[in-house]
């Protein structure tokens, strides 16, 4: 039987077509945050600048200035889902050219997606699609993150937390590492700085290096069909099968505690079609594929935050009226 090809326009026209609107709602909300960052104000600094379309119609060369964020955080989304896809080809898996999703969010987008159209033949395979997109996209954050912590030295912010609404964000252990280490380079050149991982009031590039973070955290979650999921079902599918019987409750109880935003990934996670399909094959993964994927949950464990945006728990919103 001939193989059957998606239409030309459906392969390239609608990951085109979404790249190109995700370029324009990256580089709208990039343009607030930089204007923010030069006036010296949180890049969050009022409700209206997660809206900027209204401020960007008034000077629309204003538009320019959100190139910078745009282009570090689309690198991170595509290199994140061009590595899922690279192993896909490898591995003779049918799957589709990442899609950037456009949407009107803290970053201009839902994050990035590549949708699989053919059966993963074993354990093995399923390893290397899950494991690879996460750590291209880490890297990539991590550089992004050394690039916003050097543009933001010596910047000076007229930051006052009691006098605006900003959104608040938690860094996570590999900033703070990445600060450490960068302060102790500077000191070897005797150079004294203090380099900052609050994204709230730095460069916009750190923002987009936070961001990459955080969505290497949720998709390394080890349940359903997220990253994490598929790393967690290669090494062990009963451990998969009684992770996400018990995670979802896990974070429908942290939303009240920590973040309002993991109901959100706990209601998800129990929609019967993020449960994990089952992979014919029954070939183990190695031992080089299973420390892959130690490394991938120590990636996990160093991006992963309770509370990304501190104060916004469920309890917070109920105690605050």
């Amino acid at each position: 039987m001939p193989e059957i090809r998606a239409p030309r326009w459906r392969t390239f026209g609608i990951p085109t077509v979404l790249l190109l609107l995700s370029i324009i709602t990256t580089t709208g909300i990039g343009a607030r945050f930089m204007q923010n960052y030069h006036d010296g104000l949180p890049l969050v600094a009022h409700e209206s600048d997660l809206w900027p379309w209204p401020w960007l119609l008034q000077s629309p060369a204003r538009f320019l200035l959100g190139w910078p964020f745009s282009v570090a955080l689309l690198s991170i989304l595509l290199t994140h889902e061009f590595g899922h896809y690279i192993a896909c080809r490898l591995h003779s898996v049918d799957c589709t050219l990442p899609w950037v999703l456009p949407a009107p969010t803290l970053s201009g987008t839902l994050g990035a997606i590549i949708r699989l159209r053919g059966r993963i033949p074993d354990r093995r395979v399923l390893i290397d699609i899950g494991v690879w997109g996460p750590i291209a996209g880490y890297v990539v954050s991590i550089a992004a993150a050394m690039i916003g912590m050097s543009l933001s030295l010596g910047h000076v912010t007229s930051y006052v937390h009691s006098s605006m609404e900003i959104v608040n964000f938690s860094p996570p252990s590999s900033l703070e590492l990445l600060r450490s280490m960068m302060e102790h380079l500077f000191l070897a050149h005797r150079v004294h700085a203090n380099v900052s991982v609050d994204p709230a009031v730095c460069h916009p590039i750190l923002l987009a290096a936070w961001i990459g973070l955080f969505i290497t955290s949720l998709n390394l979650i080890p349940c359903g069909q997220l990253d994490g999921g598929h790393i967690l079902y290669a090494i062990s599918p009963h451990l998969h099968r009684i992770v996400s019987r018990v995670l979802p409750v896990v974070l429908l109880v942290a939303a009240w505690y920590c973040w309002v935003g993991w109901a959100v990934w706990g209601i998800i996670l129990l929609i019967p079609a993020m449960r994990h399909p089952r992979v014919l094959g029954d070939a183990p993964p190695g031992a080089g594929r299973k420390m892959l994927a130690v490394f991938a949950m120590v990636i996990f464990a160093l991006t992963i935050t309770s509370t990304p945006f501190p104060g916004n728990a469920i309890r917070d919103l109920f105690l605050s009226q």
